[in-house]
């Protein structure tokens, strides 16, 4: 008994694992193993046979590929709308809270005609407030002498005088701003026009 109880030296050499590589593509070369496609078809495969797996399995990964590509790219084209979106929307807020503060601009700049800014304190946090407002691309629309836009002006007067050639404006009632490409607030401005002879 005690010689059936000792391991056989035959038997332990059975008990460690075989490893065999069943891959049909070789990792090294990417061709199709000619064992590997004849043990799958449990018959004699050709060179024709072989040539014709490896071109299939070549169009297989050109389509992964191009799958691959297309997602890629659709990926790319999400990243840039959400980041063209997340940048409108931001132009949006700003411009929504700079035309909540227009009639503070209004006041001072009515407190500057009338000289009421000049050398007190007010006069530089009209100056902080507006330089603030240019950060941001706010830019001032409608000066007398330029031509007439209806885009970017409201005219509440028409001036006939003769000799005016096309429509100027002749006074600004209430300017108005741009913010970037997006008008704020069009400039209310009295518009000297052609007279009729």
């Amino acid at each position: 008994m005690a010689d059936s109880q000792k391991p056989n030296p035959e038997e332990e050499e059975q008990e460690t694992p075989l490893f065999t590589d069943k891959r049909r593509v070789d990792p090294e070369t990417g061709d199709v193993r000619p064992e590997a496609a004849q043990a799958a078809s449990g018959e004699d495969v050709t060179e024709e046979d072989i040539e014709l797996l490896a071109e299939a399995e070549r169009d297989l990964v050109a389509e992964y590929r191009d799958r691959a590509a297309r997602a890629e790219a659709e990926l790319q084209n999400f990243r840039m709308r959400v980041e063209r979106d997340r940048q409108a929307n931001r132009e949006a807020v700003i411009a929504e809270v700079i035309r909540g503060l227009l009639p503070v601009l209004d006041d001072l700049d009515r407190a500057e005609v009338h000289g009421d800014l000049t050398g007190g304190p007010m006069e530089m946090v009209a100056q902080k407030l507006r330089s603030a407002f240019e950060r941001y691309g706010l830019a001032p629309v409608g000066e007398v002498g330029e031509d007439f836009d209806p885009a970017k002006h409201e005219a509440m007067v028409r001036l006939p005088e003769a000799g005016a050639e096309g429509e100027t404006v002749a006074d600004v009632i209430e300017g108005g701003y741009i913010l970037g490409e997006r008008l704020i607030r069009p400039a209310k401005v009295a518009v000297k026009v052609p007279a009729d002879d």
